[in-house]
């Protein structure tokens, strides 16, 4: 399995220490993962240290020397408690709005991301969560990667491409031929859990591979079974996640 990586919550005051530390990870091992930049940030969740006053410059450097960017939703806060397509949560800034109003959003957003010098066609919904109408307004603001979903191989769905990200962490290594993605929140990351990324990339360099090579692969299309099935997974996964934490909490 060819592993890539992503990093979400990017944005100007987000925790800078952790994001040069694997930052200085990926570039020993030659990768370049792809950063989900929030365009007009309103969630104070993801504010962690004072704003860089050259973070557009940083990620302008960062996108010529082989860095993918994403559009990270629009202002990242949870609007409805809806799951939408792919109910890994049941909370998102898009699912169960109504099409006009997840469009304006949508191109809002890269219209402040092409006014920093910044063009993407790849998009990162908040909180894993979408449906319908935001495939239709991404199509119609001109995306056409999702980086999302289940699966071993990038594949069609709604007239996008659709990135797989994984399941689990630790099932990424050593199980077969296919592609995902590993999903980073640096903001809130420990030591231990930057160090688990220093000793994966360490022991499967191999496996490791920068995000935009995944954007060369062909996608495999995809029908309803297909997305029932993942459906049922990103639903199943979340209960298993809600009965572990309800469990920690005895």
């Amino acid at each position: 399995m060819k592993i890539a990586l992503r990093m979400d919550d990017i944005t100007a005051d987000m925790n800078w220490d952790n994001f040069f530390r694997l930052k200085e990870l990926f570039d020993k091992a030659g990768i370049r993962p792809l950063l989900g930049v929030v365009p007009d940030n309103r969630d104070p969740s993801l504010s962690c240290m004072q704003e860089r006053a050259d973070f557009w410059e940083v990620l302008l450097e960062l996108q010529e020397d082989g860095w993918s960017i994403a559009q990270h939703g629009c202002r990242h806060v949870y609007t409805t408690k809806k799951g939408g397509l792919f109910p890994l949560n049941r909370f998102s800034e898009f699912a169960g709005l109504p099409y006009e109003r997840q469009r304006k959003l949508i191109a809002y957003g890269k219209r402040i991301l092409e006014d920093q010098g910044i063009e993407t066609d790849i998009f990162m919904a908040p909180g894993h969560s979408f449906d319908e109408n935001t495939l239709r307004a991404l199509k119609e603001c001109g995306f056409s990667y999702v980086t999302d979903g289940f699966g071993s191989m990038p594949f069609r769905r709604g007239g996008l491409t659709f990135l797989p990200i994984a399941r689990q962490k630790s099932a990424c290594f050593g199980s077969g031929e296919g592609y995902t993605t590993l999903v980073i929140h640096a903001n809130g990351m420990n030591d231990a859990q930057i160090g688990w990324y220093e000793r994966m990339l360490a022991e499967h360099a191999g496996d490791f591979i920068s995000f935009g090579r995944l954007l060369e692969i062909p996608a495999e299309e995809r029908g309803f079974a297909g997305n029932l099935a993942e459906y049922v997974q990103a639903g199943g996964k979340r209960a298993a996640v809600k009965a572990l934490s309800a469990f920690r909490k005895k």
